[in-house]
């Protein structure tokens, strides 16, 4: 028997869709997992036997292989053990699941005894799977609030694979998750700092208004103790609101990267790294491409205090981020584009 649904993994700051096919026959027990599968998708073999036995279901004992498309597109993470995990009962299981499950997007990793955790980039995921003619999401009860701000379909959030399977059979009905992107703009449009906490400094609070008028970069010079990195953080309050179009570009940014505290990102975002920080760190990189503090710090201000104590190679490779507002990182495993429309801020001792 064949059950298909629809997932994705993320490459870079996007998402791309993944067809899940399952089909299990005759032969000798077993798994195969075919479509250029990572060692977290390979793994996943074991996780979903555990989780399955552990939900109270019969691990179907029959020959199963697992095709995952498109074949020449690399997938890693764990979003895809709840597809795997649903496509792999439906085959057993009578009745609608197979057929509910094949018009859904689904998304999550499931832990040992059946339940279903959250996922690292869940918005681009959605959003790369928008224009499918496909009736809902099925994503960890976590990551709702954030796939709902860009669904424009309902959002099913599911707590174990058990929840998943009663909702596609119709046993248990759940309630969609609603979110309202403009009204959570509205609800976090509050500076942490502003100039108020500033006594003094004229001129340099001068400069401040005229860099956040024109988006300029900003170098401060000054003996240490008088104000430089205070006056750094009073910054983004003073740049114009985020416009929602920029909140889900800076959402699904810090997504991807496991930093996303909320539904979505209201405020600019300030990243001050430290001068020991990494190429990979700072520009972004490692072994799946994930972004770093200059991305990370895209429509908001990125700081670099006592800059002359940041190595001569990574100034330099602000040239790109600064000049394009976006920047391209070759690897063995591909090419990927990180977004950094940035005010830069700099400080350092006289």
């Amino acid at each position: 028997m064949l059950a298909r649904c629809t997932s994705g993994v993320v490459h870079g700051i996007e998402g791309e869709p993944v067809d899940v096919e399952v089909h299990t026959g005759s032969g000798l027990p077993g798994l195969l997992i075919v479509g250029r599968p990572g060692a977290s998708v390979r793994e996943s073999a074991a996780r979903i036997r555990a989780a399955i036995v552990n939900s109270g279901f019969t691990y179907p004992r029959r020959r199963i292989v697992v095709n995952l498309a498109p074949a020449d597109l690399p997938k890693n993470g764990g979003g895809l053990d709840l597809p795997l995990a649903l496509a792999l009962l439906a085959t057993s299981r009578e009745g609608s699941l197979a057929e509910r499950l094949a018009h859904h997007v689904v998304l999550g990793e499931v832990a040992l005894d059946g339940s279903v955790r959250p996922v690292r980039g869940v918005l681009p995921l959605v959003l790369a799977t928008r224009d499918r003619d496909l009736e809902g999401l099925l994503v960890p009860e976590a990551n709702a609030g954030e796939a709902a701000v860009v669904a424009g379909r309902p959002v099913i959030p599911v707590r174990s694979l058990l929840e998943a399977v009663a909702h596609l059979e119709g046993s248990v009905v759940k309630e969609p998750h609603e979110a309202d992107p403009e009204a959570l703009l509205r609800q976090g449009r509050r500076p942490g700092v502003d100039l108020s906490f500033v006594r003094g400094q004229e001129h340099a609070k001068r400069a401040l208004l005229i860099s956040a008028a024109g988006e300029h970069n900003l170098l401060m010079i000054g003996p240490p103790g008088c104000g430089k990195t205070l006056l750094a953080r009073c910054l983004p309050g003073l740049l114009p609101p985020l416009r929602l179009e920029e909140a889900i570009e800076t959402t699904a940014v810090h997504s991807v990267a496991g930093h996303l505290l909320s539904p979505l990102v209201t405020a600019r975002p300030f990243r001050a790294p430290h001068h020991t920080v990494s190429v990979a760190g700072f520009l972004g990189g490692g072994s799946e491409l994930r972004p770093g503090e200059v991305s990370l710090a895209h429509n908001g201000v990125l700081f670099l205090d006592e800059a002359l104590e940041f190595p001569r190679r990574h100034l330099d490779l602000l040239r790109q981020p600064l000049e394009e507002e976006r920047y391209v990182l070759t690897r063995r495993s591909g090419s990927r584009w990180f977004p950094s429309r940035i005010v830069l801020a700099l400080a350092t001792n006289a």
